[in-house]
């Protein structure tokens, strides 16, 4: 297969100083990707730092002939969201990917986390999805053309003790992914979940002596396809995790149907409703909401 190129196209990628991030925007500027730095410079629980790593990645992609801009503004805001797409504009005019990379944790466990803390988190992970993704996605649909890739979690799928806004947000980039993957579709606008592993900054404090090799770098090629023109999928959730690669998805059961249903009922038939024989599972876009609908109703038509 040839090397799949970038061709100058305009990518933004959010916490890109370092981590996952850089590893994203290294990987796509050297594949011809002009490339928005963002990163305002913070620590993993969202103190602001200094604006160095953003610009320190824009020098190494610079240094090997790549073309990049640096920006410091937070996802965390409206204005910091349209600040960052706007930078991508002023500075390469369009806006044809945005990876949404930009992440913070609060550790605490439920019964003590503050309103506060919770909410940290909520911005820059979920919120700041938003921000960002909703100027991206009016210019895309201008241009019609657009590959968006958020940045889920497997804590987002099956939750993680003591992270209850990063676990709540990955979550929440599911269904946003999904309503810009159906909306996105007549604009050839592609949206799509990474559920990456990688030690970074944010297992600081864990113990990962056992761990096999997980460097950045091994999650990055699957993030450059799915922002990729080539990219064949929306609406759908991608692992990468030790060099595994694997999609993630949301099945249902077959279910059963009766007439009419009692509390002692379904304690009944328990098992046979949860029963993961054989599921059922609906792809998000085009029409996974009313494929739902319509098996369901499909059962109860057969009565």
């Amino acid at each position: 297969m040839p090397e799949l190129g970038f061709d100058k196209r305009v990518a933004v990628v959010t916490g890109a100083g370092r981590g996952l991030g850089r590893a994203y925007a290294l990987l796509l500027a050297a594949r011809g990707a002009n490339v928005v730095v963002n990163d305002p410079g913070v620590s993993m629980t969202g103190e602001t730092t200094d604006a160095c790593p953003a610009e320190e990645v824009v020098q190494e992609i610079k240094a090997a002939g790549g073309e990049a801009v640096a920006n410091f503004d937070s996802v965390a805001s409206r204005e910091g969201g349209q600040a960052i797409v706007n930078c991508a504009l002023d500075h390469f005019g369009a806006v044809d990917i945005v990876i949404h990379n930009a992440g913070i944790v609060r550790r605490s466990p439920l019964k003590d986390i503050s309103y506060e803390e919770f909410r940290s988190v909520l911005d820059v992970h979920l919120m700041g999805g938003f921000h960002v993704v909703r100027p991206a996605f009016a210019e895309m649909c201008k241009a019609n053309y657009g590959r968006i890739v958020l940045t889920g979690s497997i804590s987002g799928l099956y939750g993680n003790s003591e992270v209850v806004g990063y676990s709540v947000s990955k979550t929440g980039m599911i269904g946003l992914s999904n309503v810009v993957a159906l909306e996105g579709a007549e604009y050839n606008i592609k949206c799509n979940v990474i559920l990456p592993a990688a030690l970074t900054r944010m297992a600081e404090g864990l113990d990962t002596s056992a761990y096999p090799p997980m460097q950045p770098e091994l999650v990055a090629p699957t993030v450059g396809w799915l922002a990729h023109e080539s990219c064949s999928i929306s609406g759908e959730m991608l692992v990468s995790i030790a060099g595994r690669v694997a999609r993630a998805y949301i099945a249902e059961s077959r279910g059963i149907y009766q007439p009419s249903w009692t509390i002692e009922n379904i304690a009944e038939h328990i098992d046979a409703i949860r029963s993961t024989d054989d599921p059922v599972i609906f792809k998000p876009a085009p029409s996974g909401q009313l494929d739902h609908i319509l098996y369901s109703f499909g059962m109860a038509s057969k009565d």
